[in-house]
């Protein structure tokens, strides 16, 4: 179904966080004053980075000094650092979501002295206190635990569409997609305990990227699909055909992060984005290219490791 908004036409896409957000602009703001810093006080790294900068980006309205800018404009920069020369590339593959990192450290720094702060009271206080610092550590563990970005493996065969996202299937069912046609649509509902990490269901190139402002239902709720938040993601395969993949934000997740724009190539399984605390991924496929449908509604999929199904030619 059509978001309502898109009757309004979809909004500009400016960074890989089209919603914006409290801990997204903080994070700007901190890498602001790190280049401010850098061009101060470290002229010839700015200089060694330039050096090493490929792609064209004209009449860029990004301040990119090194890769570590390039995390909030991935998808709408032509810059880029080849992994083999770039200082920073270890980054990427860190057990945490990078666009999440900075939620993960702001909520540690409040937590773990609140959790040592009730710890200190029960061990020399009274032993009361043993049970709020108990809390603050489980609630930091899940924080922890939502951001988290376990290596996954991806089936070799490429006649596979592997899931999306991790969760549960919510919806197999054809549908009349704008643009598109018929298709069918496998929907993928995922909780606060799930990793929120979305991977490309096959392999493609990105052909466009559509925002949608929208409300926040709980991503289970049939209308979520039109009336919240989204970001449909169009892939063009190698045999022609393209698919579209959603991610939709739900009650508690508000926040959409697609890290890829038009142009951008995609592995199967690969890493492109995170939708933050709860939320709903859709994939679409033209009905003539469905084969064999290898989950059914209430399966537990892996994001990048679960079959879908397989193609057909």
């Amino acid at each position: 179904m059509t978001p309502r908004v898109e009757n309004q036409g979809s909004s500009p896409i400016e960074s890989i966080q089209p919603g914006g957000g409290y801990f997204f602009e903080l994070e700007k703001s901190w890498h602001r004053c790190r280049r401010f810093f850098l061009r101060l006080f470290f002229p010839g790294h700015v200089k060694k980075m330039a050096g090493l900068r490929f792609g064209e980006c004209p009449g860029c309205p990004h301040d990119i000094i090194d890769s570590r800018d390039l995390k909030h404009y991935s998808n709408v920069c032509g810059f880029s650092f080849p992994p083999a020369t770039d200082p920073y590339a270890w980054r990427k593959n860190l057990w945490f979501a990078r666009p999440g990192i900075m939620e993960l450290l702001c909520f540690s720094a409040v937590m773990l002295p609140l959790a040592a702060l009730t710890a200190a009271l029960g061990q020399f206080h009274h032993p009361g206190w043993w049970a709020p610092s108990a809390v603050v550590c489980v609630f930091w563990l899940f924080i922890v635990s939502f951001f988290r970005n376990p290596p996954r493996k991806i089936p070799s065969d490429p006649s596979l569409a592997v899931s999306p996202a991790d969760g549960v299937v919510s919806h197999l069912e054809e549908v009349d997609e704008p643009g598109m046609g018929k298709m069918f649509r496998v929907s993928v509902f995922l909780s606060v305990f799930n990793v929120h990490v979305n991977r490309s269901p096959v392999a493609g190139v990105v052909r466009q990227a559509l925002y949608f402002p929208g409300e926040f239902l709980d991503a289970r709720d049939q209308q979520c699909s039109r009336r919240n938040e989204q970001l449909w993601l169009d892939l063009e395969t190698a045999e022609g055909y393209t698919v579209r993949v959603k991610q939709i934000a739900g009650a508690i997740a508000r926040r959409i992060v697609c890290q890829v724009g038009p142009g951008h190539p995609l592995q199967r399984g690969e890493l492109y984005g995170m939708i933050k605390f709860g939320s709903r991924t859709d994939f679409l496929i033209p009905l003539e290219r469905v084969g064999e449908v290898r989950v059914r509604v209430g399966s537990k999929v892996s994001g990048g490791s679960t079959i879908l199904m397989k193609l057909k030619d």
